[in-house]
């Protein structure tokens, strides 16, 4: 079994641990702000990495040269160290620093979180930036992220904080202000295009809402993201505020949205669109298996067993849903007994009972 050692044991580091025993693979964990269950619990640096082929370091980003230089001492050349920042530039320089080529140490950024991992999304991607003071380094993080069933993309790191920088950085920023501004919070109703950007926001704040000011001030290229959204918002805001255009005059091009695709055919989009959503109920039926699973292991855990009582007030409340959404209440049940037979059949019940 692969001895692995979490260096932090925060919401990350404990979703990182489930991940690992669901994967086979032993851990311990060390965490001076946080408490570790008994059976993984280290209680000093050398007994944290002692015989563990992989040392992960899931701390904060501005605390990582300092954790990395506390680690050095007990770290040995056959061991390999990755960190898992959501930024790369500072969090490699900080490893090349600590560790040289004494060490092998690679960058990776886990492109997931606690609430991917809690809802059994897929895929689980993972950038790895390979380090040419350790050429091997980069392969052993890729045996092990995929082992964990993860896919990998191989990156530099600044190509890696740039494309973060105008994604997750930018997503991170606009989240926060709509929250702070109140934007379409608690309203009584809302339009679809809004709905999909209030889940993102709702996303940010229960996965890494913590993170904010990391990732705009660890990433060098976020403040330009940063300054290029502004400039455009503010260029657009300053049009919207000019007189329109006569009656039958044609708006400045900024007051257009391109589309994204030329369109079909009623028929062809409608067929598309049900492929489109036959593919999300398989990837759905794959999460809710998994998940079953996971609330299976949790309730033997606590010593709560599922019964009989328990499939029928669920399968009830199901009936309740369907009814809201003027579906049969029988097809419905019928629906929701087979997915709990699929879940027997694949380990779980969903119900607490292994």
């Amino acid at each position: 079994m692969m001895q692995v050692a979490l260096m932090g044991y925060g919401r990350f580091g404990r979703a990182l641990g489930s991940l690992l025993e669901e994967s086979g693979m032993g851990y311990r964990a060390l965490d001076p702000l946080v408490e570790v269950p008994a059976s993984h619990r280290a209680r000093s640096l050398p007994e944290l990495v002692a015989g563990a082929e992989l040392v992960v370091v899931a701390v904060p980003v501005p605390h990582m040269r300092s954790v990395l230089q506390d680690l050095r001492p007990h770290l040995r050349p056959w061991q390999l160290v990755l960190d898992v920042g959501s930024v790369k530039v500072k969090p490699v320089e900080a490893l090349a620093e600590a560790l040289g080529t004494e060490v092998p140490w690679v960058g990776t950024h886990p492109l997931f979180g606690p609430l991917s991992l809690a809802m059994a999304e897929r895929p689980l991607r993972v950038v790895i930036c390979p380090n040419p003071l350790h050429p091997e380094a980069a392969g052993r993080a890729r045996a092990f992220y995929e082992r964990l069933g993860c896919e990998i993309v191989e990156q530099t790191p600044e190509s890696h904080d740039q494309v973060m920088a105008h994604t997750h950085a930018l997503t991170f920023f606009v989240a926060k202000g709509m929250i702070d501004a109140g934007t379409g919070l608690n309203v009584p109703f809302a339009p679809a295009s809004f709905k999909s950007l209030a889940r993102t926001i709702e996303t940010v704040r229960s996965d890494a809402g913590h993170l904010f000011a990391a990732i705009q001030r660890e990433n060098p290229f976020a403040s330009e993201a940063r300054s290029q959204l502004l400039t455009a918002l503010e260029a657009i805001h300053e049009a919207l505020e000019r007189p329109p255009p006569e009656a039958g005059a044609p708006e400045a091009g900024r007051m257009a949205i391109p589309t994204s695709e030329v369109r079909s055919s009623e028929l062809a989009e409608y067929q598309s669109h049900l492929d489109q959503l036959d593919r999300e109920l398989m990837s759905l039926l794959a999460r809710r298996i998994q998940l079953a699973r996971r609330t299976d292991r949790a309730g033997a855990q606590a010593g709560q067993g599922g019964d009989a009582a328990r499939e029928e007030s669920l399968l009830a409340e199901r009936r309740a849903w369907a009814s809201e959404l003027g579906l049969e209440e029988p097809e419905a049940e019928v629906f929701f007994r087979t997915l709990l037979r699929l879940s027997r059949r694949s380990g779980g019940t969903g119900l607490g009972k292994p």
